[in-house]
Parts: C-alpha cells; structure tokens; sequence
C-alpha cells in the first residue's frame, strides 16, 4: 500500500548497447517490463529506420500465422492453452527453421486447398448433374408419349429439321433458387410466352466448394421449338449463372447416365475424404506449436519495433537509447543489460547512465490485483501528475463505504459478496476466459470491488435493520407496550411516547420496532439525510486536508497558508459548524428531561438554524421554547460567517499578491545568474540540464507563473475562488444523493416484497404451491434485474461521481500521462483482448 501513496520515483536513462547484444538485452528489458522507451528517430520515417526489414519480415510470418490459424479453426480443431509456459523470444537464427516451416506448411495448405476446392467444384457439378436427371424423370414421361424424342427421328434428319417438323428441343440445368422467378420471367419475355419451363426445387441444400455455405438450387427444363430461340434461351442462362447440363430424352439413357454419375461421384467421396485426413493430420500436428510460435513472432517482432527507436551512435558501433525507469527498478534494468550481453558472449558490456532532466517524467502507480481496479476507476478520471498524491489509496474503503451507504441492504449485499467471492477464489479459472466479452471483462476486472461493496453493504444493511425490506429482531426491541388488549384492539394506530415506552437503546442499528411504525419513512429521512451530510462534509474535509500532503511534498509551504488555510477554515466554519449542531442536537435534546427547552418538542431545525445563520435573521421559537440550542450561540454564528466570508478574499487576492512581490526578487536573481553563468560557460561546453524538481513553480501539477501575465494570475484565482466557494455548497448538497438513493433502494425493495412476493406467502393449497413456486421466480428475477444490477450501477455510477468531483477536485489534478513500459506481457494481454 506504500507504493500507493504517490507514484514511483522515475529516472531517465541513457541506455549504450552494443549491436550484437541488442536483441537479447532488449528481450530481457521485456520480460521485465519496467522501462519506457523514447523515440530518438521522431524525424525518420518508419520506412526508413534501421531494422525495418526485420520487422517485415516479422509482418509476413505473422501473415502466416494467422492464414494456418484460420484454417485450423475452419477445421474445429482447439488450439492448446500455453498461458503458464509462455515462451522467450527466439534467437534470431532459430527464426530462419520456423520461417522455412511455416513456409512448407503453408505452400501445403495453399495446395491442399486449392485442389480441395476444385474437387469440391467437380463433385458439386456432378451431383448437380444427377440431381437433373434423377428431377427430369417426370418431366420427359409425357415428351415420350408425344414421340418428341429427339432420338426416334428418322435416319438422317438434324435437330433443325425435326424442330421444323414440329418436335420440340429442350434446355435442362440448374439455378440458384432465388432467381427462378425472375429466370422464367425474362424466358416469357424473350420467347414471348413460347417456352415451356418445368421446374423441380431441390430438398437437399448444395454446399459452395469456396465457402462451404448451403445453396438451395431449382432444376429446370425448358422445351422450345427453333434454333433461334435456343440460342435466345442459353443467353439468358449464362445472365442468370445458370449451369446447363446434357440431359438425354431417352429413359435408358437416362439410367445409364445416372449409374456412371454415381460412380464417379463415389470415386470423388473416396478422394476428397482422403484429403481431408491428410489436411486433418498436417493442422493438428501444425496446431500443438502455432500458439508458441505467434508468441514468439510478436516478441520478436516488438523487440525490432523498440530497436527502431534506437539511435546509431556516429561510429556505427554502440546503440544508444533513452528510457524512463522507476529508481526502484534500475538494478533490476542493469541486471537484464548484463544477461542480455552474456547471453550473446559481448565482450563489451551494456550500461546505463541516469540523466538529469527538467521534463516531466510519466506517472507509474504500482497496483497488484488487488488495487489495479481501485486504481483503473482513479484513471479514468486523469493521470495523476507526477509524484502528486495518489486517491486510489483511500478509495479502496471510502468507495466501497459510500456504495454500501445507498445500497444498505443485507440480502442484497450477500448476492454481491457471492458473485465477488466466487470471481476472487475462481480467478485463475476465469481468467483463462478469453471470449467472455467486454461486459464481462468490466466485472472481472472489478472483482474485489465488487465484493467489498458486497461487504460494506452487508454492514450498512445490518445498520439499516434491513433485508429484503424486512428487519431482524436479534436482540429484542427496546420498545414497551403500556397499553393492554383492549385499548390495542379497539385502536387502528397508537402512539408510543419515548419517554414512557422507549427502555434503553437498541444495541446495534435500527430498532426493529421501526418496520411497524406508521412514521418510518419520517424517521429514515431524517435520520439517512443527516448521515449523508455528515459523510459528505468529512469526505470534502479529508480532501482539503489531502492538499497539505501535495503543497508539502513539492515544497509550495505558501500554499499552504494561502489556500489550505482559508479553504479549510471556508468549509469547517460553515458546514463544519452545521455537522456539529447535529450531534449537539442528538446530544443535547432528550425525552427524558423535566427542562422544557431540551425536550424533543423544542428542538429546532438544523437546516432553519443554518439559513438563518446565513441571512442573519431570527426566528421566533414555540411557546416554552427556545430559539438556540445554547446561550452564545447567536454570538458564535456571526463570528464564524464573518470570518468565512474574510476566507473569500483571503483566497482570492492571498496567491496572486504572493506571486507578484517574489516575483521580483526571482527575476533579479536570476538575471544576475544569468549574467554569471554566460561568464563561467566557456565557448563550445554545454551546460547540463538540472534537475526535474516539483517546486511551487513547476512540477506535480504545480503551474509556472513566470511568463504569465499578472492580469491572468487574477483571473485564474478569481475563477478558482468562485468555483470552490459555490461548489463547497453545491457539493455538500450533492453528497444528499447518498439519502436519496438509499431511500429509493428500500422502498423498492418494500414494493417487490409486498406487491409480489407476499401474493405467493398468502395462498393456501396445493395451487398455492405451485403459484408460490412461481410467483418466488420473478420475484428472484426482479431482484436480480432492478434491485441489484440496476440499482448496483445506478449507485455504483453515483458513488464515483462523487469521488471524481466531490472528493478529487480539492486536491488532485491529473495532469501528468500514464507510465507505459515495453512488456511482452502488456503486448500480449492487449492483443488477446482485441
């Protein structure tokens, strides 16, 4: 959790390498994967950087790859899961065997393929071709009787002659189903209705030889008389892509015909069954080694993409890099540089030099699986600037907490802690999951929030005295009944006086008694809108306070006295003060006292009391009563307005006034440096760059003012004092939501239970089984659907506004960028989940 306060310290390196060394040193810095890589060729295109050749040729095997992939996957065979024996990256020799492999292998597909289809193609035609003489039978049975077999003519006598008799020629084939009806419509349009077509759908569907999709198909014969028309007819078949097939009038040609068909076709069954065995055994044997050889492709393939980034020292024999490297990490960056130069037996070591710079270094925050989705929700609002403090930290309890505040409910709790449990214990299981959708990746990556939020809700439900909308006796109601049996029979509604009827206090929560009472909705508001207050204003609090840590640490100790100092005192005067009236209140207001004004009778309204507080005004309390809690009071509340509205101005000129007399001196001082440092550099040295250093001018989110003109320094302070004054009461009202939502949450779980469930409870017999049975279900499912996921995501959403807004914006800027290592992990995980 250390870790987690602020991100790592980052140093900027200078990496010298040798050429030899520099793909496995690379190699080694990415299966640390702790440095970040500058881009020193910015201005040489990517075409022409020095291992572009490499990385085509990396391109092409993993073209490769991925067309095998394919192929193994068209065949349904499983591709073996190598997460726990991830391979290295190759040796750039051992490439050259895969490359040769992968080009026999995939010459082998290519061929296979191709030959496959063509066999596809023939055993389609001729199956088509017996599918147009088998459906031909009837349409030739009655072209028989009328002696218009064109085989019976006499001796001698041509097609066109006997057409010119009278007899008639035919067209038979096969077209794809869906064009029938424009293909007979354009052969009624050309012939002008002198075609005859007869047509027969086929019951089998036909599988393309290139895709393997189903065709439905129709068999046809057109008869016609005259050769034109023929001619006419065979056009009109190629338009539609219609296959012509020769079909003999004659039947025994016919059966003849069909016999040698079947024959070829079981011939080709035999071959393209055979291929398919050889294709089957050269993908299965190909698949026990595709996933390790893609891993090892694309390492190799990032390791050329990180060398390209390098930059040629002037005598062509040193690489030389730059990189950003957690201080934490640099013995473990010199460690991989000295393994990678070993492993190639460079006589000349790799080494690292640490530069200073006054560039701002990425912000690196490191998480375990634990808090790497506190941190995720922390970043979707903005990087943290570099070293500023972190919030992720105390989210891990506070966003859970106020989750668990509009989500209090003890049944509803336990179904979260079950479904977060389950991700936690199953998550080696679960992870191996690749296909499992974005939706389901947002909830395993959340997994122990979601069950921390399961767990606090479970506590705020025991609070609330709430599960289901039904509470739990557990301890016995410290209510009495002092009424007897007739006077509560004889009564719809009675009241029970706290001081007579109240004995002790119930141990922990709500009272039970309050699931009966006819003033319970009365009772929660007040008391969830109080709580909802009090958490917002020590939440926002806690935030001011976290801006000491920032203004500490980059050593801006004016800030402190200029801006924490009036916010704080802006905000504890106020709404501070408002907190404190509360717990006043509880404390001060008792049913059991004799002294009229501290009867609960006479207790005044904290809100009234804090409007008239503000607008100066009075007003006049019930007879016996008084009008303030305490006998200063009217004295204490003027003071603490007074002195919160001297905090307005004290923030907005406080800043301004203080940059405009340093600035001053600053610039004196620096320009008598200037001047003595233009004196001591002699001509052709180069002075070295300071260090980066989080100051009050610059660094973790600290603006410079030097060049800003004084005009927008007032104007800067003036618009932040405007926002932080309305938005402290903006949002300390916002944080209401925290009631409202939790008065939503139970009323609708108290509407499922009494206009659902209770239905089910109050049927009596074996119908009342089954209709308990029944009306339970959607009862379950209703819960589920509205009350947990809908009302989880509505409070879930609602709960990081109030982190993003509420709590953030007192301290945090997230201006800085996320610290991106070179990691062959990252590279892989990220290309899994595209």
């Amino acid at each position: 959790m250390g870790d987690m306060f602020r991100s790592e310290e980052m140093a900027l390196c200078q990496m010298f390498i040798q050429p030899e060394a520099a793909y496995t040193s690379v190699s080694e810095l990415g299966e640390t994967g702790c440095v970040q890589f500058r881009d020193l060729n910015i201005n040489v295109n990517a075409f022409q950087r020095k291992f572009v050749t490499e990385v085509r040729r990396c391109d092409e095997l993993e073209r490769k790859i991925r067309y095998i992939e394919t192929e193994i996957k068209k065949d349904g065979i499983v591709l073996p899961d190598i997460q726990d024996d991830i391979p290295r990256a190759p040796n750039p020799r051992e490439i050259i065997d895969l490359e040769a492999h992968l080009e026999k292998t995939e010459s082998e597909m290519i061929e296979l393929a191709q030959n496959e289809v063509n066999m596809k193609s023939n055993y389609l035609e001729l199956t088509e071709l017996r599918k147009v003489l088998e459906n031909t039978q009837g349409f030739f049975s009655d072209q028989e009787v009328l002696n218009l077999d064109s085989s019976n003519r006499g001796a001698g006598g041509d097609e066109a002659t006997a057409q010119h008799r009278g007899r008639l020629g035919f067209v038979a084939g096969v077209i794809n189903r869906e064009r029938v009806f424009g293909f007979e419509r354009m052969l009624w349009r050309i012939s002008r209705g002198n075609v005859f077509l007869k047509r027969s759908d086929l019951d089998e569907p036909l599988n393309d030889p290139a895709t393997g999709h189903p065709i439905y198909k129709t068999v046809f014969v057109a008869f016609f008389q005259g050769e034109q028309l023929k001619n006419r007819i065979k056009k009109v078949c190629t338009g539609f892509h219609a296959s012509l097939y020769p079909c003999p009038s004659s039947h025994n040609e016919r059966e003849e015909m069909v016999k040698n068909v079947r024959t070829r076709l079981e011939d080709l069954k035999l071959v393209l069954s055979q291929t398919e065995d050889h294709r089957s055994r050269v993908l299965a044997t190909v698949s026990k080694n595709l996933p390790s050889w893609s891993i090892m492709v694309k390492k190799m393939k990032a390791i050329y993409h990180t060398l390209n980034l390098f930059n040629m020292d002037v005598t062509k024999k040193c690489l030389i890099g730059e990189c950003w490297v957690p201080t934490k990490d640099l013995p473990v960056v010199q460690k991989a540089l000295s393994d990678g130069s070993a492993a190639v037996g460079s006589t000349i070591p790799s080494f690292l030099n640490v530069i200073d710079t006054n560039e701002q270094p990425p912000t690196f925050n490191r998480t375990n699986k634990f808090t790497r989705g506190f941190q995720n929700l922390i970043d979707a609002y903005g990087v943290a600037s570099y070293r500023e403090c972190n919030p992720a930290l105390y989210t891990c309890i506070t966003f859970p907490f106020l989750f668990a505040v509009m989500f209090g409910d003890l049944g509803h709790g336990l179904i979260l802690v079950l479904f977060g449990a389950w991700m936690v214990l199953c998550e080696r299981k679960l992870a191996r999951i690749r296909n499992g959708g974005e939706i389901w990746n947002i909830f395993f990556g959340g997994r122990y929030i979601i069950l921390l939020m399961g767990l606090f809700a479970v506590y705020t439900g025991i609070v609330y005295n709430d599960v289901f909308s039904k509470s739990m006796n557990l301890f016995g109601s410290r209510w009495v009944n002092n009424y007897n049996r007739t006077t509560v029979l004889t009564n719809p509604s009675l009241q029970l006086p706290p001081n007579s009827s109240a004995v002790g206090v119930y141990p922990f929560g709500l009272d039970p008694i309050w699931q009966l009472a006819d003033n319970k909705i009365i009772f929660l508001n007040s008391f969830k809108m109080k709580l909802s207050i009090i958490f917002g204003v020590l939440h926002m609090v806690f935030g001011v306070s976290m801006s000491v840590v920032n203004f500490t640490h980059f050593k801006r100790y004016a800030s402190i006295f200029l801006e924490f100092v009036p916010q704080i005192l802006f905000l504890l005067l106020l709404f501070g003060y408002m907190v404190f009236m509360m717990f006043f209140k509880w404390v001060t207001y008792d049913s059991h006292t004799d002294f009229q004004p501290h009867t609960p009778g006479c207790a005044p309204s904290v809100l009234i009391m804090f409007i008239n507080m503000m607008l100066f005004k009075n007003t006049p309390p019930p007879k016996g009563c008084k009008e303030f809690m305490f006998e200063s009071q009217p004295d204490v509340q003027k003071t603490f307005v007074i002195m919160g509205l001297i905090c307005i101005p004290w923030m907005l000129l406080g800043k301004p006034l203080y940059i405009k007399f340093t600035r001053k001196s600053n610039a004196h001082s620096k320009h008598n440096g200037q001047l003595t440092g233009n004196m001591e550099v002699a001509e052709g040295e180069t002075p070295l760059p300071t260090g980066f250093s989080g100051n009050e001018e610059s660094g973790g989110g600290g603006n410079s003012h030097d060049d800003e003109p004084m005009s927008e320094i007032y104007i800067h302070q003036a618009i932040h004092t405007i926002e932080y004054v309305l938005s402290t009461i903006s949002h300390t009202a916002s944080y209401l939501r925290l009631w409202a939502l939790s008065l939503a949450h139970a009323q609708l779980s108290e509407v499922l239970w009494n206009m659902v469930l209770s239905l089910g409870l109050k049927m009596s017999g074996v119908g009342g089984i089954i209709g308990l049975y029944i009306i339970f279900g959607a009862w379950c499912l209703f819960t589920l659907a509205i009350l947990v996921l809908m009302e989880g995501l509505s409070a879930f959403l609602h709960t990081l506004r109030l982190h993003w807004v509420e709590f953030m914006s007192k301290f945090y800027e997230g201006l800085g960028y996320a610290f991106q290592p070179f990691s062959f992990k990252a590279i892989l995980d990220g290309e899994e989940e595209e």
